[in-house]
């Protein structure tokens, strides 16, 4: 890499790259460890390279998993991200963030840049660690506010760079929620959703999920959708789980899973789905009948 490097996202400044489009900034070497690490163990390798001033600053951290997540392009795969991108050595497996599970305290929260899923595993167990610094004005917080050991234990939250502690990102507005009839709107995002979250009265393939959006779009004369994969990851509130989202939210017929509008770039006949009890990222087989439709429109 060189010095003042453009790209359109990514501007290379000597050893780190900034993303213009987060502000954050990342090593350009995806894995200054070499090799995978516990969750206590990343915490701890990260202390090293502050101490050390790994690629000239003392200020990295483990990310949380919207501030990794904000690097995935869905539409990419082994690595899932942006093309052209300028980092090396890309883990294409699993990245630890600092966002523990609030489903089980005992584990934390992954970003699997193979295809782009976002899922949770022990903390005991290993995976790549790629630090970030800087502060997002435009990413939101994601909603943790405790701390939690490898036992999943509640720990002290000062000095221990997890989420919980940090508490990066833009603050939520409160209320967070502002609803009108069957329609609510996310002050956070803009955007409006449906409250009933079970619009296709139960489980449908991809195409029944388009179908069941299109159907209300012209009933209602809205421009109603399926909504993209971020959309639905925006509304995860991290300090809940069953569902995991906000204590506040007015929402009706919660269910486990929803199609999402983004089409996997791993493979075609894949779409990203959202398990909305459990807050995490995966894949769904377009054909099968196996996830809920929410809709969504843009104010």
């Amino acid at each position: 890499m060189t010095g003042g490097a453009q790209q359109s996202r990514f501007t290379v400044r000597g050893e780190v790259v900034e993303d213009n489009l987060t502000g954050l900034v990342w090593p350009g070497l995806a894995q200054p460890a070499e090799t995978g690490l516990s969750w206590p163990e990343a915490f701890r390798f990260i202390d090293g390279m502050n101490r050390e001033k790994r690629f000239g600053f003392a200020d990295w951290r483990l990310p949380n998993r919207r501030e990794l997540y904000s690097l995935v392009d869905h539409g990419e795969r082994e690595p899932a991200l942006p093309s052209g991108h300028p980092f090396e050595h890309v883990w294409a497996g699993k990245c630890w963030t600092a966002t523990t599970s609030a489903r089980d305290h005992a584990y934390a929260w992954w970003v699997q840049f193979s295809g782009g899923r976002m899922f949770f595993g022990n903390k005991a167990d290993d995976a790549v660690v790629w630090p970030v610094r800087g502060e997002s004005n435009t990413l939101w917080a994601t909603g943790q506010t405790g701390c939690f050991g490898v036992d999943g234990h509640p720990v002290d939250c000062d000095g221990s760079g997890q989420d919980g502690a940090l508490r990066s990102g833009r603050p939520w507005p409160e209320p967070r929620f502002r609803e009108e009839g069957d329609e609510v709107e996310d002050r956070m995002t803009g955007l409006i959703w449906r409250r009933g979250t079970d619009l296709a009265g139960g489980m449908v393939d991809r195409d029944g999920a388009g179908l069941a959006v299109d159907m209300l779009a012209r009933e209602t004369g809205l421009a109603w959708r399926l909504p993209a994969i971020m959309e639905l990851e925006s509304m995860t509130d991290c300090s809940r789980a069953d569902p995991a989202l906000p204590r506040s939210h007015p929402f009706r017929d919660v269910r486990e899973a929803y199609w999402s509008a983004t089409d996997s770039g791993y493979d075609p006949t894949w779409s990203f789905c959202y398990y909305l009890h459990k807050g995490a990222v995966g894949v769904g087989f377009k054909a099968s009948a196996e996830f809920f439709v929410w809709a969504v429109r843009s104010a």
